[in-house]
């Protein structure tokens, strides 16, 4: 099993099945081996950017779930992942939900420990959005809640793929479906329509920075990268997929101070500058 690197100038892989299928080019010069089965999705890091090669089964009538059960309803419901960031001072806590079609989600646990992570089913509950799964997830190697905006991106895109993988009816409802699904959205989001910037005063050493627009792969990792670039430090915060739309919420601060009015305009408008073209390079999937 190869194990994922988070090193710019290194392209490792972790997959979930062990067969190389194929040596895989991508614009740029450099070549990957991918060791994943027919029906299985691979992911790669490259020069810092989150890369996705994927294959999935066709999408039958009945969606079996990892549980082994099917689910079968005329309304599908909305997949949600929110990676949280602020209820757990030790793990990162990941919430999982689709109605009522998850089982176990034993997959998707195995496929987040194989990016070097300890996992842990906290909980479940119900209520009249469906099952709730919730995840609490730390670094296998330090014990720690991961704080890398990359490694978050990747578990996010994780879960997201096993959706995909074992139901494909998700993509139709999901912007990485586009990409990744069996049916892509009939509709996409109008990012200048949909995308929206606030910045809040939350106490004497830190604001709050809320972000809402169409997702997309490696957003997460983009949105740190945007607000760091402009020496805005990102503390914690939550980073919710709903459908076609990510709603992000950090807690932001300037040199150990809540952000003042001029900056707050200035990281709203870099944001919103970035957000309302965006564009994905072709090595980005």
């Amino acid at each position: 099993m190869a194990v994922v690197s988070m090193a710019a100038a290194r392209i490792s892989g972790t997959c979930f099945g062990s067969k190389i299928v194929e040596n895989q080019c991508f614009p740029g010069g450099f070549s990957v081996r991918r060791f994943c089965s027919e029906a299985r999705p691979c992911l790669f890091y490259s020069k810092g950017r989150i890369s996705y090669s994927v294959k999935f089964p066709h999408a039958a009538a009945s969606t079996a779930t990892e549980g082994g059960n099917s689910s079968e309803t005329d309304t599908v419901p909305t997949p949600k992942v929110i990676i949280d960031q602020d209820s757990d001072p030790d793990a990162t806590i990941v919430e999982v939900t689709f109605g009522d079609r998850l089982g176990a989600l034993l997959d998707t646990m195995s496929a987040l420990k194989n990016l070097g992570l300890n996992v842990a089913k906290a909980n479940v509950y119900l209520d009249s959005s469906g099952k709730h799964n919730k995840f609490s997830i730390t670094k296998a190697s330090t014990g720690r809640k991961v704080e890398d905006p990359e490694l978050l991106e990747a578990i996010r895109l994780t879960i997201i793929n096993n959706l995909l993988q074992y139901h494909p009816e998700s993509s139709a409802q999901l912007a990485m479906g586009a990409a990744f699904g069996a049916e892509p959205p009939k509709e996409m989001v109008d990012v200048d329509i949909a995308t929206h910037i606030h910045v809040y005063d939350d106490g004497p050493d830190r604001s709050l920075l809320y972000v809402e627009t169409a997702d997309r792969p490696g957003l997460l990792v983009d949105l740190v990268k945007i607000i760091t670039d402009i020496n805005i430090s990102v503390e914690s915060g939550e980073f919710d997929t709903e459908g076609l739309m990510a709603k992000a919420k950090f807690h932001v601060s300037y040199k150990g101070k809540a952000i003042i009015k001029p900056l707050q305009q200035v990281l709203a408008n870099s944001l919103r500058y970035f957000l309302r073209r965006p564009t994905t390079e072709e090595a980005s999937f």
